[in-house]
């Protein structure tokens, strides 16, 4: 195996992206409730990280804004609106699909467009990223939404993602909320709900979207990273759990190596090679250790939650028989509470490593050591 792939193509990114994949479902509701004399101002778009969320929620604003709520004459000047009001009946269509050569398609992918704005994490004075959406990412939502639409139709709004505000850019959101305009739709990509005030869950149309089947992340991998081998997504699709967006990532983050290498070390429990544990924790500590890191570390917590299940009395999706075994070992009868407490604080450690920089490599390893305690007898 090669181990590294090539970068998933920018064509994926959610705003460039024509292709919806497996979300067929969400996909019909948005359309049957654009077609109905009332529809919600603001959507929830709930479910795993990489599943489409946002794609679907760009396929729809690029859909709105090409004339999806047009009149079947064309006119586009109706008095419809998302509030109550009567709305235009849009064109027979079965999805909402647009053509990537739609000069619509175009403007939205180039951050062009005047009646679409886009609320993300974004960089503070020193032009980092920042961690979380805070309120000024947000306070320039209202004034938007109330200005009139460039282009005679909708303004529309999509935060991606919401689970990432701050508790004062929940604030200012949920002001919008509260008086919405007319003809205005407000899109809320959600990875984790439960993070949401209750209060903006309450006033938002909640869209559950699922994990994709396997068989189209597969084809997905195939098609965007063809020069992976079949082993290789084979492997990529049982770390992925459903989501394309996590299969790429890791596939471009070196994950495949990385998984290789830690399943080498965990397949040592109740033992573990120290020598060999350095090295796979010095990685982490080099200039471009971070993206190693990142992929060891939602691996390490994808394992340990695949173990935790076994000690739970059920068997993982997909267990292979040599992991089987290992769990067998490892995980008997009454280790139930002891892994989900090693769960716990190996997700605790692993999440405060950027917040206050902890040192990568001493992480890794305390958190590796911290597994074969657990795997000893």
């Amino acid at each position: 195996m090669s181990h590294r792939a090539e970068t998933a193509p920018e064509s994926l990114s959610p705003r460039a992206n024509p292709e919806l994949i497996g979300q067929q479902p969400a996909e019909a509701e948005l359309l049957a409730a654009f077609r109905s004399e009332r529809m919600a101002h603001a959507w929830l778009l709930r479910g795993p990280r990489g599943i489409g969320k946002a794609t679907l929620a760009y396929r729809f604003a690029r859909w709105i804004l090409a004339g999806g709520g047009r009149s079947a004459a064309g006119s586009g000047s109706g008095a419809g609106g998302l509030f109550g009001d009567s709305l235009p009946t849009a064109p027979a269509a079965d999805s909402l699909y647009l053509e990537p050569t739609s000069p619509v398609f175009r403007r939205i992918a180039a951050r062009g467009h005047a009646d679409l704005m886009t609320v993300e994490v974004g960089a503070d004075d020193k032009g980092k990223r920042r961690s979380e959406i805070v309120a000024d990412d947000v306070r320039e939502v209202s004034r938007f939404m109330s200005m009139t639409a460039a282009e005679g139709g909708w303004r529309i709004v999509i935060v991606d993602s919401a689970d990432e505000m701050n508790r004062n850019a929940a604030n200012a959101l949920l002001k919008v909320l509260e008086e919405p305009p007319r003809r205005a739709l407000l899109m809320l990509v959600c990875h984790s709900a439960g993070r949401l005030l209750p209060t903006i869950r309450s006033r938002c149309r909640g869209l559950n979207l699922q994990p994709l089947k396997g068989t189209d992340v597969d084809a997905l991998l195939a098609h965007h990273l063809p020069a992976l081998s079949d082993a290789e997504r084979y492997v990529l699709v049982r770390l992925a759990e459903g989501s394309i967006g996590r299969a790429l990532d890791l596939a471009g983050e070196g994950g495949l190596e990385v998984h290789g290498e830690l399943m080498g070390l965990v397949g040592e429990l109740p033992g573990l090679d120290v020598g060999r544990l350095h090295r796979f924790a010095e990685k982490m500590s080099r200039q471009d250790g971070e993206t190693a890191f990142r992929a060891a570390s939602h691996l390490l917590l994808w394992w340990l939650s695949q173990l935790t299940t076994t000690a739970a009395g059920r068997v993982p999706a997909g267990q292979e028989a040599a992991e089987a075994a290992l769990f067998a070992r490892i995980a008997g009868p009454g280790n139930l509470d002891r892994w989900l407490e090693v769960w716990e604080k190996v997700n605790h450690l692993l999440a405060r490593t950027d917040a206050v920089n902890l040192d990568r490599r001493q992480v890794m390893l305390t958190a590796m050591l911290a597994v074969r305690d657990a795997a000893r007898p």
